[in-house]
């Protein structure tokens, strides 16, 4: 690969920009565990999956489109 490719030249910015943080570490650490507990926990706990509850089995289109109707009257 030619050393002066833009996409070379940018995963070694980033590459070499992460080997050498010290702190950076830690922030991205930081970033990623919210990121889990936002998307991962918050979703067990707070989104249940209520079409599945509630609709048939293979039947979640027609009741989706159901509800959609019903709450537009």
């Amino acid at each position: 690969m030619k050393k002066s490719n833009f996409f070379f030249r940018a995963f070694d910015l980033y590459y070499e920009g992460f080997k050498n943080m010290t702190l950076g570490k830690t922030l991205w650490a930081v970033i990623i565990i919210k990121l889990f507990i936002i998307f991962v926990v918050l979703k067990l706990f707070f989104f249940p999956n209520f079409i599945n509850e509630k609709a048939e089995k293979g039947q979640e289109a027609q009741f989706v489109g159901k509800q959609l109707v019903d709450r537009a009257e």
